[in-house]
């Protein structure tokens, strides 16, 4: 790939003190996402892969090592520039949807345009956008009592999608979803590849991360040998 890089970790350990106690969940980690690319990290579950996705989600930092993202160290951004960073730079698609309550599919993938300052009649012009074309045209006044779950995690990636992150980045987008379902959400990530996005997907099940160009297997708070591009 030769496209600029999203991500960077170098040489990243992730410490957490409980008492006289130190847990080790990341051990000198370092990998590279380009723009354009469709990684997934895969684990076991305690493998350092949710350590891992706070890190590059700008949820946490680490305590040696750095992480980059589009650019900026984020060891340099107080609270307040990492919470900039992370609305602006990436996109989350969660395990458990986390839609507003309440509110419909449209307004629900406008809201993190309205935090950035857009106009309310432009964020919602530009979420119906992303609706129609993952194929929720029908569904904009719908709030998520009304939607099945694989309707909710599509709401979920166009809200995810809208503002042009530089970095999408799925946590188990499958995992609260029957097999029908996740499958067509796999292919709504699939379209967001195609069309130019850079995902990474963070997951446990092999057959979800087929669906990405790469695969980066994290064991015991480190990368496997056994990492590798995956087509």
């Amino acid at each position: 790939m030769g496209g600029s890089i999203v991500l960077e970790l170098t040489d990243v350990t992730r410490e957490y003190q409980t008492g006289s106690t130190t847990t080790v969940a990341l051990a000198g980690v370092s990998m590279s996402v380009r723009s354009g690319e469709f990684v997934a990290i895969i684990g076991p579950s305690g493998s350092g892969k949710s350590t891992l996705m706070n890190l590059i989600g700008c949820l946490d930092r680490p305590t040696r090592g750095t992480v980059e993202i589009a650019g900026h160290d984020i060891r340099d951004l107080d609270d307040d520039q990492l919470t900039s960073l992370r609305s602006q730079a990436i996109g989350f698609v969660f395990q458990q949807f986390q839609l507003l309550p309440q509110t419909t599919a449209v307004d629900n993938v406008a809201a993190p345009l309205l935090y950035q300052g857009v106009k309310p009649k432009e964020a919602r012009a530009r979420a119906a956008d992303v609706l129609h074309r993952l194929g929720l045209g029908d569904r904009l006044h719908h709030d998520r009592t009304m939607l099945s779950g694989g309707q909710q995690q599509r709401v979920a990636i166009a809200r995810a999608v809208v503002g042009g992150p530089a970095l999408v980045l799925a946590d188990e987008p499958t995992g609260s979803l029957d097999s029908r379902s996740g499958q067509q959400v796999i292919e709504v990530l699939r379209e967001m590849h195609q069309e130019g996005r850079t995902l990474v997907l963070i997951t446990h099940d092999p057959g979800v991360a087929d669906v990405a160009d790469r695969r980066i297997h994290i064991r015991d708070g480190l990368i496997a040998p056994d990492d590798g591009d995956h087509t």
